[in-house]
């Protein structure tokens, strides 16, 4: 019989949740992005590089609530949470685009999550 520890499945529980969290935070500021560019004059060539920083913002806000309460490897676990989030756009996107490909801007998004996902989740495990 295998015993599940419970701290692994509290883990699991945290880093969805903060992955969950990072997207919420993401679709709140894409439509508080698209407002701006809708009603000012805010250039739409800004796009990618907004994008970037919505998406390693809500990373960091949700690695570092996930690793908050769970108090060791923050560095792997805000990675995780950053894996996810990056994982499940890119999903969706494949389902959704017919025509979707991998090419350098989805590997700074890649690294980019990775790398924010690790900061936060150091930040949140250091939080008192």
């Amino acid at each position: 019989m295998i015993k599940v520890n419970e701290d692994n499945s509290n883990s699991v529980i945290r880093i969805l949740k903060g992955s969950i969290i990072a997207m919420a935070v993401t679709i709140i500021l894409l439509i508080i992005f698209a407002a701006l560019l809708t009603y000012t004059n805010i250039n739409e060539n800004t796009m990618p590089t907004v994008i970037i920083i919505i998406t390693a913002l809500s990373i960091l806000i949700g690695s570092q609530i996930a690793t908050l309460k769970i108090k060791k490897n923050g560095i792997i676990n805000g990675a995780l949470v950053g894996l996810i989030y990056v994982a499940f756009l890119y999903i969706l996107s494949g389902v959704i685009t017919k025509n979707f490909s991998l090419n350098n801007y989805s590997i700074i998004m890649i690294a980019t999550s990775l790398l924010v996902g690790g900061v936060g989740g150091i930040i949140g495990v250091n939080r008192k």
